[in-house]
């Protein structure tokens, strides 16, 4: 009998059928089963309803478990007796009835012996248990002879503790007694009615274990059951010492601590510093970072568990996302498919219903059922960003390859590019199969820097790119960055188009001989060089002979640099000039950046600079070994560039310094404010009339080469401006003015963001307001800027003035009103 749909077992069975929940990494049904096998029986009938289609393919023909297995469905409730009724084509002789979502270990070899003994018409299987109220009551003569049925009865009642298990030995004239076409029920009305005709019907008193598993305490307790060995059945994998049972595959690091008993299955990652305490049980790849504490803990199959979360007495269902710092008390139970973020707190009994988002930092005190808290876009800062192979897994890869590539037209061609890590390789070949099945071609440069895959998107007949990277800082993480056909970051409007495509799955499936072709376009790196020569002044640069250091950071601009950089006269000292995935996933900018101003001192060079592995920022290092912080070497560039300008205007995004405008207007030019966005900056940035742009963590564009961030470009770019005047990179610093910024967060609900926005407005109606975005508020010589964060539930606040003291003190103060209007 396996068509139940567990309710009460919900969120856990929001989703599949409840004989298909796992009990210790395999589902009751199969656990029913291996049970049946173990007493003879080898033929077996499922009567399935509710999502048929989880255990049809599960099982199959029955084949894989030593039995042979047919189905009979039920397309209306047929109830318990009606449901075997619709089976009773397959059942011509004596059967036996069980349910597939129960654990049991009962005799049912002693049951059917019983049944023969007393030449039964119906033996049904008794259980004695403390509390009946939720079962059905069978009275027993002392003969075993059953005179009495009482259905979920009261206190008032009880008049006994034996209960039915709903494990039934029937003879086939059972189904006299079913009338066909509507539901019918065994307990009120065929065993009723068979006592009323004085057929034997009996019941035995079963040896064993037996649990109905309905509600969510059972669950958890069944498997304490199981751990505990009150019921026998198998656990997957090697039975360790102190009761723990490890799955094949395993990584269990040498300073985490396993209590037993547990269960720990295939292909899990157990890191240092983690606690798994008693009874808890992981399912197959389930990965558990650092210092995390569980105990009387189900995790299902494919969830993450990020550093240092700490789970009690919970359930977590299949392919969840925990992020670091999660605390879920007793009773917390997340549906399949949750994301809950970092630090965010799940009171008792709280549950998350399956595809649900709780916001980092949130205290969730109800279930969350129907809304999401602070869903998620697919699209972040820089792209579709996720841990590799959890969030951005292949098929996930797949899906948004074909959603951005029905946004574009029929046949229309795309650049791709990755860099040397094995997650980008997999990932970018998902993406170019996705991009082939809705009729896009894929032109791919294999290995490629972020600059050189925008520039060969710039060509007239390529409709646009895509590029897959680790995520600096986060080794863990993959971002797949996508490109218009100018080469800039897809813009925020068309980030909508191809949102909305993936999430209502909308996707364009063309014919097989239109599906896409994937080539290969030859000299991409020389086109790259050639276009970047003819943009600066090679001439004047040889005439300087500088000296350089730079430091390639182990990334695919290792490839094209060394080429320009021979072509421009200089003494170049190239550090870890060669593309390496570890040493990538291992990058520190300040750590590198000291190890150049080290040869910078020791060598005598004009100019240290670190291009950091993806090619698109810069850090750089003066003649005098001083690193430059991002905030000076923007300054020194605009005080450079600015007197060589093409164009009449900077575009700056508003959180950079206003000393900006003074630089620029000793030269005449004027400064355009941008949004925050790596997007918007770049958009701004292809506008005509701007000749430099450039965010505040290191990112320079040249409008004139390339609208985009470009690390070599610019590092050419500053030894041209630096030959042109004559200057030293580290008396241009010297000159530039001192800003004094703040910058605080305040935690913000979603839902709360708008209003604090529109009651900062108001409350600044005396003062002049910006409101490009977030708002801006400007005093006499001062500014604060408030600015919802996209992407998790804050808002930042920048402030400047004329000390360092007065900045802190106004974003203070700001931050300050926005916690008041939280209240």
């Amino acid at each position: 009998m396996a068509g139940g749909e567990g309710t009460r077992l919900r969120p856990l069975t929001s989703n599949a059928p409840k004989p298909m929940m796992s009990l210790v990494n395999a589902p009751m049904m199969e656990h029913v089963v291996s049970l049946l096998t173990r007493h003879g029986f080898d033929e077996i009938v499922v009567t399935v309803a509710f999502m048929a289609n989880h255990i049809r393919t599960y099982f199959g023909d029955g084949s894989d478990f030593g039995v042979k297995m047919v189905y009979a469905t039920e397309d209306t409730p047929l109830g318990t007796a009606g449901s075997v009724r619709n089976a009773m084509d397959e059942l011509t002789e004596r059967f036996l009835v069980i349910s597939g979502d129960v654990l049991t270990d009962i005799d049912l070899s002693a049951m059917v012996a019983e049944h023969d003994r007393t030449n039964a018409f119906a033996t049904i299987g008794l259980v004695r248990v403390t509390n009946p109220l939720e079962f059905g009551i069978v009275i027993t003569r002392p003969d075993g002879s059953i005179e009495q049925f009482l259905e979920k009865p009261s206190w008032g009642q009880v008049f006994s503790d034996t209960i039915n298990t709903g494990i039934f030995v029937l003879e086939p004239e059972i189904f006299d007694y079913i009338e066909a076409g509507r539901p019918v029920d065994f307990s009120s009305e065929v065993f009723p009615a068979l006592l009323a005709d004085g057929r034997p019907l009996f019941g035995a008193i079963a040896e064993g274990y037996w649990e109905d598993v309905g509600t969510l305490e059972s669950y958890l307790s069944a498997h304490k059951d199981v751990l505990d060995g009150h019921v026998a059945v198998n656990i997957p994998g090697f039975k360790m010492g102190g009761g723990v049972h490890v799955g094949e595959g395993a990584e269990i690091h040498p300073e985490a601590i396993v209590v037993g008993p547990a269960v720990i299955g295939e292909n899990c990652r157990i890191e240092a510093g983690v606690r798994l305490g008693p009874y808890t049980v992981l399912g197959t790849n389930v990965r558990v970072r650092a210092n995390t504490d569980l105990e009387r803990v189900i995790v299902h199959d494919n969830s993450y568990l990020g550093e240092g979360v700490r789970l009690r007495g919970a359930i977590v269902g299949r392919s969840c996302d925990l992020r670091s710092g999660v605390r879920a008390e007793e009773g917390v139970v997340l549906g399949d498919e949750c994301f809950v973020g970092e630090h965010a707190v799940l009171g008792a009994g709280v549950k998350v219903y399956p595809f649900k988002t709780v916001e980092q930092g949130a205290v969730i005190n109800s279930s969350i059922v129907w809304e999401s808290r602070g869903s998620r876009s697919l699209f972040g800062r820089v792209g579709v960003a996720g841990l590799a192979n959890v969030d951005i897994t292949p098929e996930l890869a797949t899906r948004v390859a074909m959603a951005y590539a029905t946004s574009l037209k029929k046949n229309a061609t795309i650049v791709t590019s990755r860099d040397s890590s094995r997650a980008a390789r997999m990932l970018k070949r998902a993406m170019m199969a996705g991009a082939n099945a809705a009729g896009v071609n894929v032109l791919d440069l294999e290995v490629a820097s972020v600059p050189v895959t925008r520039f060969i998107v710039r060509r007239p007949d390529h409709a646009g790119g895509v590029s897959i990277r680790l995520v600096e800082g986060d080794p863990q993480s993959c971002v797949i960055r996508f490109f218009d056909t100018t080469g800039a970051d897809l813009p925020e409007d068309q980030q909508r188009k191809v949102e909305r495509l993936f999430g209502r799955e909308d996707f364009r499936r063309v014919f097989p001989a239109e599906i896409g072709d994937i080539g290969f376009p030859p000299r991409s790196l020389e086109q790259y060089t050639a276009a970047l020569e003819a943009t600066v002044d090679i001439g004047a640069i040889r005439e300087a002979r500088f000296k350089v250091v730079v430091d390639y950071a182990y990334g695919s601009t290792s490839f094209v640099m060394p080429n320009m950089l021979a072509k421009l006269g200089a003494d170049i000292l190239g550090v870890n000039p060669y593309a390496s995935t570890l040493g990538a996933l291992n990058f520190d900018r300040h750590a590198h950046a000291q190890e150049v101003s080290a040869v910078v001192r020791a060598s005598g060079a004009h100019l240290g600079a670190v291009l950091d592995p993806d090619g698109e920022h810069l850090t750089l290092i003066d003649d005098s070994g001083r690193v430059l912080t991002h905030e000076q070497s923007l300054l020194a560039f605009l005080t450079l560039v600015s007197g060589h300008l093409v164009g009449e205007s900077i575009a700056l995004p508003v959180t950079v310094t206003h000393h900006a405008e003074a630089i620029a207007a000793l030269h005449g030019v004027t400064v355009r404010r941008t949004k925050v966005s790596t997007p918007a900056l770049m958009q701004a940035a292809g506008e005509p009339g701007v000749g430099f742009a450039a965010s505040t963590d290191g990112g320079f564009i040249l409008p004139g080469f390339l609208p985009a961030f470009d690390a070599a470009a610019s590092l050419v770019k500053m030894l041209e401006l630096l030959a042109r005047t004559g200057a030293r990179l580290s008396t241009v610093v010297a000159s530039l003015p001192q800003p004094h910024l703040a910058h605080e967060t305040v935690v913000t609900p979603w839902e709360q963001k708008g209003m604090a926005m529109r009651s900062l407005v108001e409350m600044s109606k005396d003062r002049e307001v910006q409101l490009i975005d977030g708002v801006k508020v400007r005093h006499e010589e001062s500014w604060a800027l408030a600015l919802p964060d996209p992407e998790e539930p804050l808002t930042h606040v920048w402030a400047e003035a004329d000390t360092e003291s007065e900045a802190k003190a106004l974003a203070g103060e700001y931050a300050r009103r926005i916690r008041q209007l939280l209240r």
